[in-house]
């Protein structure tokens, strides 16, 4: 009873974290398990290095390619040799 207690305080305190709606995706995803079977899924891992290390770090766990990630577009192209003449 008591870990369900402990549990629930702390996925209050993680939801309720105002970093969290800052958090951004990234391409690996490190699954790990936690109690009774559920898995928790942390998809701001950069490298499939660090999903591993983080995979090793926690409970049993495996990595896998972030599926809502996009890669960033090309920044967009200024226009070459359209300078605004000024007179002084």
């Amino acid at each position: 009873m008591r870990f369900i207690l402990v549990a629930t305080a702390l996925t209050a305190a993680v939801s309720l974290d105002p970093r969290a709606s800052q958090a951004y995706e990234r391409p690996w995803c490190a699954l790990t398990e936690i109690a009774g079977g559920a898995m928790h899924e942390n998809c701001t891992l950069p490298t499939f290095e660090l999903c591993v290390q983080e995979v090793i770090a926690g409970n049993r766990g495996f990595c896998i390619p972030n599926p809502r990630w996009q890669v960033p577009g090309p920044a967009p192209r200024q226009p070459r040799g359209q300078r605004k003449r000024v007179d002084y």
